[in-house]
């Protein structure tokens, strides 16, 4: 089979079902789903001691989304997605030597990808041979890794990392990496928040968010950006609920009504479920698919109106001391006009005018957003503007206000502090030096899509992927497929199987790793993780569960292992103590590592956070980027990729999407009616959607048409099926993220 064959999630009939969309998250049908999972996957006693460890002191930081932990824990410090990823890792079922026998790899590339999720665990390291993979000794893994990078340029190996990974197993994966002597260091953030860190250095001097949960109980207005908590940040809406029920405005701005934002059943609060639950949010704005720049535009005009109207809407003293930059934002404020800004935001004057009246009534503001403003072309731009907002009403670097880019995955923030980064500071590089006296190379590597290109070109040959599943989460499958089949040896570090297991380069390795959920002894001694979350939190991480297979290694394990053999030297045992105490040699913010992560949880420092701006002008930085058009024909819908409710980034639990209505199925289309009856369709109909980008046209057949209410001319599929349709070359500006939040389609009647 061809590359692009082995990579394309397969059109399987599906017995689809659609229903009426849910109005309230959580609740009743969450802890019901929650259970039905135990049971699956690993009967109800194994799955409860599990559930009652995640979160906890003494426990393991969940696996999924870095929400935060809040400092009074409950007893189920859960959300129905973070159990189920609990679950899936500590399922009883095991994809061993014997199902890899039983199966060859055309085989299981004809499966879905919830079905390859849903056969275990991996036990023991694989090796491709033909079309199988067959069991492999750990020290042969190691040395075959070895002689291929010692065979090539430094600079011809790619290394990528998932946000699963803990602080100390990051940390000596870029060692081992910039040692070997490369930063082609991709990883996770590339895809998702990198427009985040670009726009907020660029602003405040720090690609973080400035708030912690502290700052959610003194919030007087929560505005939510492109995100849909509910499914990808659920324990995110006890902290909405807290913060409504005491006196807090919340608004969403998100193309689809999201169950998750519009009324929160929680399921801590007995009372609180069977009375109704909470009503999050107070304002709904049904934006354009990438129409939040202009949104934003719109409301910093209407405050620069209120200001002149009646004055005390901006914040003169910290504009004067704090900021550099407001007049040129204020003339591009005057340079846009309100029909541009209706057009591109898909919003009446009057819907802006409201939230605009909303800022300018309230001091403490808290700007929330995800996915849905970093995966654009204009993203970087985009979050500029909303970054001018917030400096309007001096809503940055005070308690109660901030900018809160809420991070997908659990580490993968802590990643970005370890080190994990294409383009690492010198001070970092510096620091590496004086600590292990060698000279870490200054070039800046490859990210995600330019490791792909290079792939794709033959000027890197090794892909070597700790965590995740880099086919499914990358844009433009059949490209990707293509690079990664072009590669001399692919190796991915994992604890279940997934596709990107299936397209491999010559050779190819599968290297099983333990869960954060399963007890971890190095030389007798059992060892701890850390995380950061979403608010710069360190927090310890403990498995409590026997491993899955005495075969099993831990990543830090498995890149010491990598490292002795590519660098020659004799095995040494692992104590996870030393990796901190370089951490806290090399890392700003981590000064006695060990004996504060012992004590409970810390901050790392966040000068933004203080109100000080480590900038090229020493303070926070407007900017004045022009509204640009969008580029969208008449029969083009503007679609974005997402999740469903049984999904957790790449890995599906199940093919019901109860939120949206979906039960037994993932290829759908959700199309506003009118869009619907303009091509002649009905609810239902079989069709293919195509995509055209620098004249390469793009195709997904199969999906079925789903009325939704959506605005006109937009559309929205789940991802990886539609990730096909997302071109290689269109990216967020100076980011280089993947536009999968913008793909112009085209729907046809299905030729199937």
């Amino acid at each position: 089979m061809k590359p692009e064959d082995l990579a394309r999630t397969p059109v399987q009939s599906e017995a689809l079902q659609v229903g009426a969309a849910a109005t309230v998250a959580a609740g009743i049908p969450a802890v019901i789903s929650t259970m039905r999972h135990a049971a699956r996957q690993t009967g109800l006693w194994r799955g409860t001691k599990l559930l009652l460890a995640i979160n906890q002191q003494g426990g393991f930081d969940c696996q999924s989304c870095a929400w935060p932990n809040p400092e009074h824990r409950h007893t189920a410090e859960f959300c129905e997605n973070g159990a189920k990823a609990a679950l899936d890792e500590g399922t009883t079922r095991r994809a061993d030597r014997a199902f890899f026998a039983a199966h060859s790899i055309e085989a299981l590339a004809k499966q879905s990808d919830y079905w390859l999720g849903q056969q275990g665990r991996l036990s023991e390291p694989m090796q491709r041979e033909g079309d199988h993979y067959v069991p492999i000794a750990w020290d042969d893994a190691f040395q075959l890794i070895a002689r291929e990078l010692r065979a090539r340029d430094p600079d011809q190996a790619t290394f990528y990392t998932s946000g699963r990974t803990s602080n100390e197993a990051a940390f000596l994966y870029q060692l081992m990496v910039r040692r070997f002597g490369t930063n082609n260091l991709p990883d996770c953030s590339n895809m998702c928040h990198e427009s985040s860190g670009v726009a907020l250095n660029d602003a405040i001097g720090v690609g973080k968010g400035t708030v912690t949960l502290d700052d959610f109980e003194r919030a007087q207005l929560i505005v939510i950006f492109g995100q849909n908590p509910g499914t990808n940040h659920p324990r995110m809406l006890s902290a909405l609920q807290a913060a409504k029920n005491r006196g807090c405005k919340i608004v969403d701005v998100n193309p689809l009504v999201e169950a998750g934002t519009s009324r929160f059943k929680n399921p801590q609060q007995p009372f609180n479920t069977l009375f109704g639950g909470t009503k999050l949010a107070d304002l709904h704005l049904p934006v354009r698919i990438g129409g939040d720049h202009a949104l934003l535009k719109g409301v910093g005009k209407h405050l620069y109106a209120l200001e002149r109207e009646r004055g005390s809407v901006f914040d003169r003293a910290f504009l004067a001391h704090k900021t550099h930059g407001v007049e040129a934002y204020l003339a591009s404020l005057e340079a846009t006009s309100w029909a541009q800004i209706e057009r591109e935001s898909g919003l009446a004057r009057a819907q802006l005018l409201t939230l605009a009246t909303m800022v300018a009534e309230h001091d403490n503001i808290i700007a929330c957003w995800a996915m849905g403003l970093t995966q654009h072309v204009r993203a970087v731009a985009t979050i500029r503007e909303l970054v001018n907002v917030l400096l309007l009403r001096g809503s940055i670097g005070r308690p109660g206000a901030g900018v809160c880019p809420v991070r997908g995955h659990s580490n993968v923030q802590g990643d970005r502090t370890m080190g994990i980064w294409e383009k690492p500071p010198d001070s970092f590089l510096d620091r590496l030096q004086a600590r292990f006296g060698f000279a870490p190379p200054r070039a800046h590597g490859l990210d995600v899509v330019d490791s792909i290109k290079a792939m794709h070109e033959g000027r890197v040959r090794v892909l070597l992927a700790l965590g995740g599943n880099f086919l499914s989460a990358t844009p433009d499958t059949d490209f990707t497929a293509r690079a990664l089949a072009n590669c001399a040896l692919t190796v991915h570090v994992s604890t279940k199987l997934n596709r990107s297991h299936l397209v491999t380069g010559e050779r190819a390795l599968i290297l099983p790793c333990l869960g954060r959920s399963e007890r971890d002894l190095q030389a007798g001694k059992e060892q701890f993780v850390t995380v950061e979350d979403s608010m710069g939190i360190i927090s310890a991480s403990r498995g409590v569960t026997e491993p899955a297979s005495a075969q099993l290694r831990s990543e830090p394990a498995i890149i010491a292992g990598i490292a002795q053999a590519l660098f020659a030297e004799p095995n040494q045992e692992l104590d996870y103590d030393q990796i901190r105490d370089d951490i806290e040699a090399v890392v700003p913010g981590f000064e006695d590592f060990n004996r504060r992560v012992r004590r409970g949880t810390f901050a790392l420092p966040n000068a933004a956070r203080d109100g000080v701006f480590h900038t090229t002008t020493a303070r926070a930085n407007f900017s004045a980027e022009p509204v640009h058009d969008a580029q969208q024909a008449d029969d083009e819908l503007a679609m974005m990729t997402l999740r469903s409710h049984d999904q957790f980034n790449t890995t599906v639990y199940g093919l019901d999407d109860r939120y949206r209505g979906i039960h037994g199925g993932r290829r759908v289309v959700f199309m506003h009616p009118e869009d619907i009856a303009a091509r002649a369709l009905q609810a239902g109909a079989l069709v293919d959607l195509s995509s055209e980008h620098n004249g390469v046209r793009r195709v997904a057949p199969s999906f079925r048409v789903v009325p939704y209410a959506l605005p006109r001319g937009q559309a929205a599929t789940y991802f990886p099926e539609t990730n096909v349709l997302v071109s290689i070359d269109s990216v967020a500006e100076r980011s280089n993220t993947p536009s999968s939040k913008y793909v112009r389609i085209r729907v046809h009647q299905s030729a199937g």
